[in-house]
């Protein structure tokens, strides 16, 4: 098969279909499939060029239609045959259009062949010469490589991008992207621009879309599973409506839809949809400058998409002060600052025997629920979870210009937890959870340690061990809050518990139990 470039470039994305001369021959190891004196050849930009041949010139035995099906925004949907030989079965050998876009209705009914399925061809001195398409250009292309870098957010590039088309001559009503994310409650982030609407409307759906009957029978999850573009021209009464969403944008005005794929770099699909109300829809050369700027398209929606699911995973394993202070650039072990704040331990008490009793399926569910009751409270009140340790929670109360405000917080969060577990209702059997908490005030260190691999963000100091230790010593004589003296000030009912020897401490400590209920 001769391949060559014509002199004469044409403009844009375009596709070309011509009528072979001569008798065209396509074997399989000397095995005739087809040959025929009406084939075609369409040229179509930055693919190579396919050979059709009508059904009645098809000599392999082929299957009645497989469940395959493809979709191309240009050519329409594709359905596949296998193909008999006389020792194998090629899978989903050929395939046809039987309702073609327009742009493709000389190919309606003729069938290609995939590349696997064939080793030879006798093109009957035909030559095959590609159209030169030149350079697809233009305003969009400079604006994506010259101004859409400073574009701060995705919601921001999606309104540009879709005024930019507009601007270009898509007649674009509705334009959306769903960017699939890494995020531990939502699947990903769905931006939809409309041209009646002011701004860009943003979903964040959990990842219970994907139980939907709305996502599973929609064009998103079938370009997300790698399956091809998807186009359909609403106004065309032979168009299949392969999707439900069809029906609804004929009854809003549109004419056209296009579903195709946004790839980022490690692997995933996501869905750029683009939708009209023109009479005339969209034209190839509309639609091929898109698919030509499809991959630079993706970068940026990858770059928003990593920073946010850098910041979520960050403030969902190390909090969110922290995952902004590394994302900030403190990530250099020995990176941090010397505060004074208020810290406190917080453990799960009976865990060993809770964890017996109920098994361990209802054990990590009583302990996931003890972790975001916690977790919830301290935050409400100005304070971050540093970490989980086991069945503890380590948080910190910076003081910032308020040491008292940091050590109020602290105190009322403590009472609140303690509050909270007594009184709620854990998984099955009514199991009611008790905690210990010790609270201490003093100067930390807040940064990174670690080895060279693997850094933690955390706070280091006496503070932090006698909290740690004047918890365990509530166990000891069952009070469910002992606190350092610092906090006595501020709580008038506080019980004196003495100088108190700490395991690891070099000096007594002295010591208070708080009740659980504050003091009218």
């Amino acid at each position: 098969m001769n391949i060559h470039n014509s002199s004469s470039p044409s403009p844009g994305y375009g596709i070309e279909i011509r009528s072979m001369k001569g008798r065209v021959t396509i074997r399989h190891h000397g095995q005739v499939l087809a040959s025929s004196t009406r084939a075609k050849v369409m040229f179509e930009t930055r693919l190579k060029p396919a050979l059709y041949f009508p059904p009645d010139d098809i000599q392999a035995d082929l299957t009645s239609p497989t469940a395959l099906q493809t979709f191309c925004p240009f050519k329409g949907t594709a359905g596949y045959r296998h193909m008999i030989l006389a020792d194998q079965q090629i899978e989903n050998a050929v395939w046809m259009y039987d309702t073609p876009m327009h742009e493709a209705e000389d190919i309606r009914g003729y069938i290609g062949f995939m590349p696997d399925a064939f080793t030879d061809v006798d093109l009957d001195g035909n030559d095959l010469t590609t159209p030169d398409y030149g350079n697809i250009s233009g305003p969009v292309i400079d604006w994506l490589l010259r101004d859409a870098a400073f574009l701060p957010t995705p919601e921001d590039f999606t309104a540009a991008l879709a005024d930019k088309l507009v601007e270009h001559g898509v007649f674009l009503s509705r334009l959306s992207v769903m960017a699939w994310s890494l995020h531990p409650l939502i699947a990903g982030k769905n931006f939809i621009w409309q041209r009646k609407a002011e701004e860009i409307t943003t979903y964040a759906p959990s990842y219970e879309i994907y139980d939907h009957p709305a996502y599973i029978n929609s064009p998103l999850r079938h370009v997300s599973n790698g399956l091809g573009g998807v186009r359909h021209r609403i106004n065309s009464a032979s168009a299949p409506e392969a999707f439900p969403i069809i029906d609804d944008l004929r009854k809003e005005g549109a004419t056209d839809y296009v579903a195709m794929p946004l790839r980022f770099s490690d692997g995933r699909i996501n869905v750029l949809t683009l939708t009209s109300d023109h009479p005339d829809g969209f034209s190839t050369s509309n639609l091929g400058l898109i698919f030509e700027c499809s991959s630079v398209i993706a970068r940026y929606y990858e770059v928003f998409m990593q920073r946010e699911n850098a910041q979520v995973l960050l403030e969902t394993y190390v909090g969110k002060r922290s995952g902004a202070r590394v994302l900030g650039g403190e990530i250099r072990r020995g990176d941090g600052d010397d505060i004074d704040a208020a810290i406190m331990f917080c453990d799960l008490r009976m865990s060993t025997r809770l964890e017996e009793e109920l098994g361990r399926v209802p054990y990590i569910q009583l302990l996931n629920q003890f972790f975001e009751t916690t977790s919830t409270i301290i935050h409400d009140h100005g304070g971050e979870v540093l970490k989980f340790i086991g069945d503890a929670v380590l948080a910190v109360f910076p003081a910032d210009t308020d040491p008292g405000q940091a050590r109020i917080n602290a105190l009322t969060s403590a009472r609140e937890i303690v509050t909270h577990l007594d009184q709620a209702d854990h998984g099955a059997g009514g199991q009611r959870s008790e905690c210990a908490i010790g609270i201490a005030y003093g100067s930390v260190t807040y940064g990174n340690v670690g080895s060279r691999e693997r850094l933690d963000f955390t706070v280091i100091g006496s503070a932090a061990n006698t909290a740690a230790r004047l918890g365990d010593y509530g166990k000891k004589i069952d009070r469910p809050i002992v606190v350092s003296h610092e906090f006595s000030e501020i709580c008038p009912d506080a019980e004196p518990l003495g100088a108190i020897n700490l395991h690891n401490i070099s000096h007594p400590v002295l010591g208070f139990a708080i009740p659980t209920s504050q003091a009218a």
